[in-house]
Protein backbone atom coordinates (compact mmCIF):
# COMPACT_ATOMS: atom_id res chain seq x y z
CA UNK A 1 0.00 0.00 0.00
CA UNK A 2 2.80 2.45 0.88
CA UNK A 3 4.53 1.78 -2.42
CA UNK A 4 1.34 2.46 -4.37
CA UNK A 5 0.83 5.75 -2.51
CA UNK A 6 4.45 6.73 -3.21
CA UNK A 7 3.96 6.09 -6.94
CA UNK A 8 0.71 8.10 -6.89
CA UNK A 9 2.54 10.95 -5.13
CA UNK A 10 5.24 11.07 -7.81
CA UNK A 11 2.62 11.00 -10.60
CA UNK A 12 0.64 13.80 -8.91
CA UNK A 13 3.77 15.91 -8.49
CA UNK A 14 4.72 15.50 -12.16
CA UNK A 15 1.25 16.62 -13.23
CA UNK A 16 1.22 19.72 -11.01
CA UNK A 17 2.04 22.20 -13.84
CA UNK A 18 -0.63 20.70 -16.09
CA UNK A 19 -3.91 22.56 -16.01
CA UNK A 20 -2.54 25.24 -13.72
CA UNK A 21 -3.97 28.69 -14.37
CA UNK A 22 -0.83 30.25 -12.87
CA UNK A 23 1.71 27.98 -14.48
CA UNK A 24 3.77 30.73 -16.11
CA UNK A 25 4.01 33.02 -13.07
CA UNK A 26 4.10 30.58 -10.10
CA UNK A 27 5.59 27.41 -11.53
CA UNK A 28 8.75 27.54 -9.40
CA UNK A 29 6.99 28.11 -6.03
CA UNK A 30 4.46 25.44 -6.96
CA UNK A 31 7.14 22.88 -7.74
CA UNK A 32 9.11 23.77 -4.59
CA UNK A 33 6.10 23.45 -2.28
CA UNK A 34 5.03 20.31 -4.15
CA UNK A 35 8.51 18.86 -3.71
CA UNK A 36 8.37 19.46 0.05
CA UNK A 37 4.89 17.93 0.22
CA UNK A 38 5.91 14.91 -1.88
CA UNK A 39 9.12 14.39 0.09
CA UNK A 40 7.24 14.32 3.40
CA UNK A 41 4.58 12.03 1.89
CA UNK A 42 7.12 9.53 0.55
CA UNK A 43 9.85 9.59 3.21
CA UNK A 44 8.05 10.92 6.28
CA UNK A 45 4.92 8.79 6.14
CA UNK A 46 6.62 5.37 6.71
CA UNK A 47 8.52 6.89 9.63
CA UNK A 48 5.35 8.30 11.18
CA UNK A 49 3.61 4.91 10.83
CA UNK A 50 6.06 3.40 13.29
CA UNK A 51 5.39 6.11 15.89
CA UNK A 52 2.38 6.85 18.05
CA UNK A 53 -0.86 8.63 17.31
CA UNK A 54 0.54 12.03 18.28
CA UNK A 55 3.02 11.85 15.40
CA UNK A 56 0.20 10.82 13.06
CA UNK A 57 -1.90 13.83 14.04
CA UNK A 58 1.11 16.11 13.62
CA UNK A 59 1.75 14.64 10.17
CA UNK A 60 -1.80 15.40 9.03
CA UNK A 61 -1.65 18.90 10.54
CA UNK A 62 1.51 19.60 8.54
CA UNK A 63 0.44 18.08 5.23
CA UNK A 64 -3.05 19.56 5.16
CA UNK A 65 -1.95 23.25 5.14
CA UNK A 66 0.80 22.39 2.66
CA UNK A 67 -1.82 20.79 0.43
CA UNK A 68 -4.06 23.87 0.66
CA UNK A 69 -1.10 26.13 -0.20
CA UNK A 70 -0.12 23.92 -3.11
CA UNK A 71 -3.69 23.94 -4.42
CA UNK A 72 -3.73 27.73 -4.29
CA UNK A 73 -0.31 28.17 -5.89
CA UNK A 74 -1.06 25.73 -8.72
CA UNK A 75 -4.36 27.36 -9.52
CA UNK A 76 -6.46 24.29 -8.65
CA UNK A 77 -4.31 21.91 -10.65
CA UNK A 78 -5.37 18.25 -10.88
CA UNK A 79 -2.00 17.25 -9.41
CA UNK A 80 -2.77 19.20 -6.23
CA UNK A 81 -6.08 17.33 -5.84
CA UNK A 82 -4.27 14.01 -6.34
CA UNK A 83 -1.79 14.89 -3.63
CA UNK A 84 -4.66 15.59 -1.26
CA UNK A 85 -6.15 12.21 -2.22
CA UNK A 86 -2.85 10.67 -1.11
CA UNK A 87 -3.19 12.52 2.20
CA UNK A 88 -6.70 11.09 2.73
CA UNK A 89 -5.46 7.53 2.12
CA UNK A 90 -2.56 8.06 4.48
CA UNK A 91 -4.91 9.45 7.13
CA UNK A 92 -7.00 6.27 6.91
CA UNK A 93 -3.82 4.25 7.48
CA UNK A 94 -2.70 6.38 10.42
CA UNK A 95 -5.87 7.36 12.28
CA UNK A 96 -9.41 6.04 12.92
CA UNK A 97 -11.79 6.15 9.96
CA UNK A 98 -14.02 8.93 11.43
CA UNK A 99 -10.95 11.20 11.61
CA UNK A 100 -10.19 10.46 7.96
CA UNK A 101 -13.77 11.38 7.01
CA UNK A 102 -13.39 14.59 9.02
CA UNK A 103 -10.30 15.50 6.99
CA UNK A 104 -12.19 14.62 3.81
CA UNK A 105 -14.93 17.09 4.79
CA UNK A 106 -12.36 19.83 5.48
CA UNK A 107 -10.52 19.53 2.15
CA UNK A 108 -13.39 20.87 -0.05
CA UNK A 109 -13.04 24.19 1.85
CA UNK A 110 -10.16 24.98 -0.54
CA UNK A 111 -12.85 26.11 -2.97
CA UNK A 112 -14.22 28.86 -0.70
CA UNK A 113 -12.50 31.60 -2.70
CA UNK A 114 -14.44 30.70 -5.84
CA UNK A 115 -17.83 31.99 -6.98
CA UNK A 116 -20.57 30.48 -4.76
CA UNK A 117 -22.06 28.14 -7.38
CA UNK A 118 -18.67 27.17 -8.79
CA UNK A 119 -17.29 26.67 -5.31
CA UNK A 120 -20.28 24.51 -4.34
CA UNK A 121 -19.99 22.42 -7.48
CA UNK A 122 -16.23 21.94 -7.18
CA UNK A 123 -16.47 21.40 -3.43
CA UNK A 124 -19.04 18.61 -3.79
CA UNK A 125 -16.93 16.98 -6.48
CA UNK A 126 -13.81 17.17 -4.31
CA UNK A 127 -15.74 15.84 -1.32
CA UNK A 128 -16.94 12.87 -3.36
CA UNK A 129 -13.38 12.13 -4.51
CA UNK A 130 -12.00 12.33 -0.97
CA UNK A 131 -14.73 10.15 0.53
CA UNK A 132 -14.26 7.65 -2.28
CA UNK A 133 -10.50 7.54 -1.60
CA UNK A 134 -11.10 7.04 2.12
CA UNK A 135 -13.59 4.21 1.53
CA UNK A 136 -11.38 2.42 -1.00
CA UNK A 137 -8.35 2.68 1.29
CA UNK A 138 -10.34 1.31 4.22
CA UNK A 139 -11.61 -1.61 2.10
CA UNK A 140 -8.08 -2.42 0.96
CA UNK A 141 -6.90 -2.33 4.57
CA UNK A 142 -9.71 -4.61 5.71
CA UNK A 143 -8.89 -7.06 2.96
CA UNK A 144 -5.23 -7.00 3.99
CA UNK A 145 -6.14 -7.60 7.63
CA UNK A 146 -8.48 -10.42 6.61
CA UNK A 147 -5.70 -12.05 4.59
CA UNK A 148 -3.29 -11.74 7.52
CA UNK A 149 -5.87 -13.20 9.93
CA UNK A 150 -6.57 -16.01 7.48
CA UNK A 151 -2.86 -16.75 7.15
CA UNK A 152 -2.49 -16.72 10.93
CA UNK A 153 -5.50 -19.01 11.32
CA UNK A 154 -4.05 -21.30 8.67
CA UNK A 155 -0.76 -21.48 10.56
CA UNK A 156 -2.59 -22.25 13.80
CA UNK A 157 -4.68 -24.90 12.07
CA UNK A 158 -1.53 -26.45 10.63
CA UNK A 159 0.00 -26.52 14.12
CA UNK A 160 -3.16 -28.07 15.56
CA UNK A 161 -3.18 -30.68 12.80
CA UNK A 162 0.44 -31.55 13.54
CA UNK A 163 -0.34 -31.85 17.25
CA UNK A 164 -3.41 -33.99 16.53
CA UNK A 165 -1.35 -36.23 14.26
CA UNK A 166 1.32 -36.59 16.92
CA UNK A 167 -1.31 -37.37 19.57
CA UNK A 168 -3.00 -39.94 17.31
CA UNK A 169 0.38 -41.53 16.60
CA UNK A 170 1.16 -41.72 20.32
CA UNK A 171 -2.25 -43.19 21.12
CA UNK A 172 -1.90 -45.79 18.38
CA UNK A 173 1.60 -46.66 19.54
CA UNK A 174 0.31 -47.12 23.09
CA UNK A 175 -2.57 -49.24 21.83
CA UNK A 176 -0.23 -51.50 19.92
CA UNK A 177 2.06 -51.75 22.93
CA UNK A 178 -0.87 -52.76 25.14
CA UNK A 179 -2.13 -55.31 22.63
CA UNK A 180 1.30 -56.86 22.17
CA UNK A 181 1.83 -57.04 25.91
CA UNK A 182 -1.64 -58.35 26.73
CA UNK A 183 -1.91 -60.81 23.85
CA UNK A 184 1.59 -61.96 23.02
CA UNK A 185 2.75 -61.84 26.62
CA UNK A 186 -0.17 -64.01 27.72
CA UNK A 187 0.38 -66.70 25.11
CA UNK A 188 4.15 -66.80 25.62
CA UNK A 189 3.61 -67.20 29.37
CA UNK A 190 1.43 -70.23 28.70
CA UNK A 191 4.01 -71.62 26.26
CA UNK A 192 6.72 -71.21 28.86
CA UNK A 193 4.71 -73.01 31.52
CA UNK A 194 3.80 -75.84 29.15
CA UNK A 195 7.44 -76.32 28.15
CA UNK A 196 8.51 -76.30 31.80
CA UNK A 197 5.92 -78.93 32.61
CA UNK A 198 6.95 -81.00 29.59
CA UNK A 199 10.61 -80.86 30.61
CA UNK A 200 9.69 -82.01 34.09
CA UNK A 201 8.19 -85.26 32.76
CA UNK A 202 10.18 -85.73 29.57
CA UNK A 203 12.45 -88.31 31.19
CA UNK A 204 9.52 -90.44 32.34
CA UNK A 205 7.52 -92.98 30.41
CA UNK A 206 4.49 -90.70 30.24
CA UNK A 207 5.01 -89.75 26.60
CA UNK A 208 1.32 -89.03 26.05
CA UNK A 209 1.40 -86.30 28.66
CA UNK A 210 4.55 -84.81 27.16
CA UNK A 211 2.99 -84.86 23.71
CA UNK A 212 -0.17 -83.21 25.02
CA UNK A 213 1.80 -80.42 26.67
CA UNK A 214 3.92 -79.82 23.60
CA UNK A 215 0.81 -79.76 21.42
CA UNK A 216 -0.75 -77.16 23.71
CA UNK A 217 2.47 -75.13 23.66
CA UNK A 218 2.39 -75.28 19.87
CA UNK A 219 -1.23 -74.08 19.87
CA UNK A 220 -0.31 -71.20 22.14
CA UNK A 221 2.62 -70.26 19.89
CA UNK A 222 0.21 -70.23 16.94
CA UNK A 223 -2.17 -68.00 18.92
CA UNK A 224 0.73 -65.71 19.83
CA UNK A 225 1.57 -65.32 16.16
CA UNK A 226 -2.06 -64.49 15.40
CA UNK A 227 -2.04 -61.88 18.18
CA UNK A 228 1.03 -60.25 16.68
CA UNK A 229 -0.65 -60.08 13.29
CA UNK A 230 -3.76 -58.53 14.82
CA UNK A 231 -1.79 -55.99 16.83
CA UNK A 232 0.32 -54.66 13.97
CA UNK A 233 -2.57 -54.53 11.54
CA UNK A 234 -4.21 -51.09 11.33
CA UNK A 235 -7.34 -52.72 9.95
CA UNK A 236 -7.80 -55.25 12.71
CA UNK A 237 -11.33 -56.57 12.89
CA UNK A 238 -13.12 -56.98 16.25
CA UNK A 239 -13.56 -60.48 17.62
CA UNK A 240 -16.56 -62.26 16.22
CA UNK A 241 -17.03 -64.79 19.07
CA UNK A 242 -19.27 -63.92 22.03
CA UNK A 243 -17.36 -62.57 25.01
CA UNK A 244 -18.62 -65.35 27.27
CA UNK A 245 -17.24 -68.02 24.91
CA UNK A 246 -13.88 -66.27 24.64
CA UNK A 247 -13.54 -65.90 28.42
CA UNK A 248 -14.58 -69.53 28.99
CA UNK A 249 -11.90 -70.65 26.54
CA UNK A 250 -9.41 -68.42 28.37
CA UNK A 251 -10.32 -70.05 31.69
CA UNK A 252 -9.96 -73.53 30.18
CA UNK A 253 -6.59 -72.50 28.82
CA UNK A 254 -5.46 -71.39 32.28
CA UNK A 255 -6.67 -74.66 33.77
CA UNK A 256 -4.73 -76.61 31.18
CA UNK A 257 -1.63 -74.59 32.09
CA UNK A 258 -1.82 -75.80 35.69
CA UNK A 259 -4.08 -73.36 37.58
CA UNK A 260 -7.63 -74.62 38.05
CA UNK A 261 -9.77 -71.77 36.76
CA UNK A 262 -13.53 -71.44 36.85
CA UNK A 263 -15.76 -69.13 34.82
CA UNK A 264 -19.04 -67.62 36.01
CA UNK A 265 -21.60 -65.32 34.40
CA UNK A 266 -23.90 -63.21 36.58
CA UNK A 267 -27.03 -61.69 35.10
CA UNK A 268 -28.12 -61.99 31.50
CA UNK A 269 -25.32 -61.69 28.96
CA UNK A 270 -25.80 -58.89 26.45
CA UNK A 271 -23.90 -57.49 23.52
CA UNK A 272 -21.58 -54.57 24.18
CA UNK A 273 -19.44 -52.34 22.00
CA UNK A 274 -16.50 -54.08 20.39
CA UNK A 275 -13.98 -51.94 22.29
CA UNK A 276 -15.70 -52.76 25.60
CA UNK A 277 -15.57 -56.50 24.98
CA UNK A 278 -11.96 -56.25 23.79
CA UNK A 279 -10.99 -54.40 26.98
CA UNK A 280 -12.73 -56.96 29.21
CA UNK A 281 -11.03 -59.79 27.35
CA UNK A 282 -7.63 -58.12 27.72
CA UNK A 283 -8.31 -57.54 31.44
CA UNK A 284 -9.08 -61.22 31.98
CA UNK A 285 -6.04 -62.19 29.93
CA UNK A 286 -3.76 -59.89 31.96
CA UNK A 287 -5.25 -61.09 35.25
CA UNK A 288 -4.80 -64.79 34.46
CA UNK A 289 -1.30 -64.19 33.10
CA UNK A 290 -0.34 -62.57 36.41
CA UNK A 291 -1.94 -65.43 38.31
CA UNK A 292 0.23 -67.96 36.50
CA UNK A 293 3.40 -65.87 36.64
CA UNK A 294 3.33 -64.42 40.14
CA UNK A 295 0.50 -65.62 42.38
CA UNK A 296 1.48 -69.27 42.94
CA UNK A 297 -2.23 -69.90 43.16
CA UNK A 298 -3.96 -73.27 43.16
CA UNK A 299 -7.21 -71.93 41.72
CA UNK A 300 -8.70 -68.84 40.15
CA UNK A 301 -12.12 -67.62 39.09
CA UNK A 302 -13.22 -65.31 36.28
CA UNK A 303 -16.57 -63.60 36.89
CA UNK A 304 -18.43 -61.66 34.18
CA UNK A 305 -21.20 -59.62 35.84
CA UNK A 306 -24.06 -58.10 33.83
CA UNK A 307 -26.24 -57.40 36.89
CA UNK A 308 -25.95 -53.62 36.55
CA UNK A 309 -27.83 -52.14 33.61
CA UNK A 310 -25.33 -49.40 32.80
CA UNK A 311 -22.01 -51.22 33.11
CA UNK A 312 -20.26 -54.57 32.81
CA UNK A 313 -18.00 -55.83 35.59
CA UNK A 314 -15.20 -58.36 35.30
CA UNK A 315 -13.45 -59.95 38.25
CA UNK A 316 -10.40 -62.20 38.27
CA UNK A 317 -9.87 -63.78 41.71
CA UNK A 318 -7.17 -66.16 42.91
CA UNK A 319 -6.09 -67.80 46.16
CA UNK A 320 -2.40 -67.08 45.74
CA UNK A 321 0.18 -65.08 47.64
CA UNK A 322 -1.55 -61.74 47.20
CA UNK A 323 0.03 -58.32 47.45
CA UNK A 324 0.58 -55.81 50.21
CA UNK A 325 1.60 -52.18 50.64
CA UNK A 326 2.99 -50.35 47.62
CA UNK A 327 2.74 -53.43 45.47
CA UNK A 328 -0.98 -52.73 45.16
CA UNK A 329 -0.22 -49.62 43.12
CA UNK A 330 0.51 -51.87 40.18
CA UNK A 331 3.30 -50.07 38.38
CA UNK A 332 3.91 -52.93 35.97
CA UNK A 333 3.37 -52.22 32.29
CA UNK A 334 0.46 -54.66 32.03
CA UNK A 335 -1.63 -53.01 34.73
CA UNK A 336 -0.68 -49.52 33.55
CA UNK A 337 -1.75 -50.41 30.01
CA UNK A 338 -4.97 -51.95 31.33
CA UNK A 339 -5.80 -48.79 33.27
CA UNK A 340 -5.14 -46.66 30.18
CA UNK A 341 -7.36 -48.88 28.06
CA UNK A 342 -10.23 -48.87 30.56
CA UNK A 343 -9.92 -45.15 31.33
CA UNK A 344 -10.35 -44.43 27.63
CA UNK A 345 -13.79 -46.06 27.87
CA UNK A 346 -14.79 -44.21 31.03
CA UNK A 347 -14.30 -47.22 33.28
CA UNK A 348 -12.15 -48.04 36.29
CA UNK A 349 -9.71 -50.70 37.48
CA UNK A 350 -9.29 -51.79 41.09
CA UNK A 351 -6.87 -54.25 42.71
CA UNK A 352 -7.82 -55.64 46.14
CA UNK A 353 -5.49 -57.92 48.03
CA UNK A 354 -3.98 -58.81 51.35
CA UNK A 355 -0.65 -60.53 51.60
CA UNK A 356 -1.16 -64.27 51.72
CA UNK A 357 -4.90 -64.05 50.99
CA UNK A 358 -5.10 -63.91 47.23
CA UNK A 359 -5.92 -61.05 44.89
CA UNK A 360 -8.98 -59.69 43.10
CA UNK A 361 -8.70 -57.65 39.92
CA UNK A 362 -11.93 -55.72 39.21
CA UNK A 363 -12.73 -53.91 35.96
CA UNK A 364 -15.92 -51.91 35.43
CA UNK A 365 -16.74 -50.51 32.01
CA UNK A 366 -19.88 -48.66 30.85
CA UNK A 367 -21.70 -51.08 28.63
Amino acid sequence: MNRALAVLTVVAYVTLPLGSAKYETLVLPTLLVGLVYAGIAIAGFPWVQKRGRAFAIAYVCVQLPLGFTLFSLSGAAVGAILLLVVLISQTVLLLPLPVAFGVAVVIPLIHLGMEPMDGLREGLGTLAVMVFAAVVTELVQREKRAREELAEAHDRLRDYAAQAEQLATTQERNRLARDIHDGLGHHLTVVQMMLQAARAVIGTADTDRVDTMLAKAQDQAREALAEVRRSVSALREPRSEPLTDVLRALADEASAAGVRTGFEVKGTARDARAEVEESLFRAAQEGLTNVRKHARAKSATVVLDYAATDLVRLEVRDDGLGLAGNALNGNGFGLVGLRERVAGLGGRVAVDSAEGHGLTLTVEVPG
